[in-house]
């Protein structure tokens, strides 16, 4: 993305009747919208949040607080509009859409849930690939289908978020592999482990990790090898979102290591990312500050389902509002700073 309207953005941004920067990361906010839109006048058009859901072979090996079986009952949740993104959602009035992505269940038809199943649920990393490089490939395309479909629709403002139990463990194994870091380093609570557990938890990652010591940083094969059905779906979906030119808002812990995956397929994406807060998840500090990103908030919310993009959102309401609407210096007859 390189459009020569910067200037005029930034000079638009400057000329609000305000002291300079005094609106702080809103225009920072602002400048990054209207860059993307390449536009002096952005606007956020049908709001969308995809929430993937997929099971986990890892779950079965100890490393979450909560059984495998909490992923299709989320599921369900989900689609009675009783869980927290549902809630967010609606209060900020954004297009919810429900991805079974690879859950270990057979749903009956629903028109509220998309069947996008790639298997019933990953193989556990702790023996062999999550995946194969077939059902990887078809995450991949379904993601970037389910994206040009909303895009057809008109949404020019998409978010993803993910339900999977054990799906921290994958992200953690994930972001060990990519920045080459220690993988205690890189491991949380996850769903609300104890000390004991975490432990635990790190034991089983460590084995895992030397298990697959064979793989290589190459992001598509670490994926495979560690990741779930709703995060190589949210994967392909966030490269064909920035294909799309669509502003993408990224999560928590977990969103925030596919998008890693996805920065080192095709960097490009880094300009279309908006990254919506800082999680109470142990890792995502040291990811953020990796990626150099600066999170709009930080509320200690681990919860993922893409709620922190819900959350945020109004925050770009704010930016795109004071970007159209408020007053210059000049169109106001306001006196600006005097040179000292």
């Amino acid at each position: 993305m390189n459009t020569p309207l910067y200037q005029q953005i930034q000079d638009k941004i400057n000329n609000k009747t305000k002291p300079l920067g005094a609106l702080g990361l809103l225009e920072k906010l602002a400048f990054q919208v209207a860059s993307i839109q390449n536009t002096l006048t952005p606007e956020l058009v049908k709001p969308n949040i995809i929430v993937f859901a997929g099971s986990h072979g890892i779950a079965s090996d100890g490393v979450s607080a909560y059984p495998s079986e909490v992923t299709p009952q989320m599921v369900l949740n989900f689609i009675n509009g009783g869980a927290a993104i549902n809630v967010f959602t609606r209060q900020n009035q954004i297009e919810l859409l429900l991805v079974d992505a690879g859950v270990d269940y057979a749903f009956e038809p629903n028109e509220k849930l998309i069947d996008a199943k790639v298997n019933h649920g990953t193989k556990s990393f702790l023996r062999e690939s999550a995946m194969t490089e077939l059902e990887y490939k078809t995450c991949m395309e379904k993601g970037a289908s389910l994206v040009r479909e909303v895009k057809t629709g008109g949404c020019n403002v998409i978010g993803f978020g993910e339900m999977g139990i054990g799906n921290t463990s994958s992200a953690s194994v994930i972001m060990s592999k990519l920045l080459n870091l220690p993988i205690e380093v890189c491991v949380g609570k996850g769903t609300g482990l104890d000390d004991n557990q975490l432990i635990k938890k790190i034991e089983i990652l460590q084995k895992a990790l030397q298990n697959h010591n064979n793989v290589n940083d190459n992001p598509e094969v670490v994926m495979q090898t560690f990741g779930g059905f709703e995060m190589g779906m949210m994967c392909g979906a966030m490269l064909e979102a920035a294909r799309q030119e669509m502003i993408i808002l990224v999560d928590g812990f977990i969103a925030s290591v596919v998008y890693l995956c996805a920065l080192k397929i095709d960097k490009t994406v880094k300009d279309f990312a908006i990254f919506c807060h800082q999680s109470g998840e142990k890792g995502h500090k040291l990811l953020l500050k990796y990626l150099e990103a600066e999170p709009l908030l930080q509320l200690e919310m681990r919860l993922g389902e893409g709620t922190g993009c819900a959350v945020a959102y109004p925050l770009l309401q704010s930016a795109v509002a004071f970007m159209n609407e408020m007053a210059s210096f000049e169109s106001a007859g306001v006196s600006q700073k005097n040179e000292l």
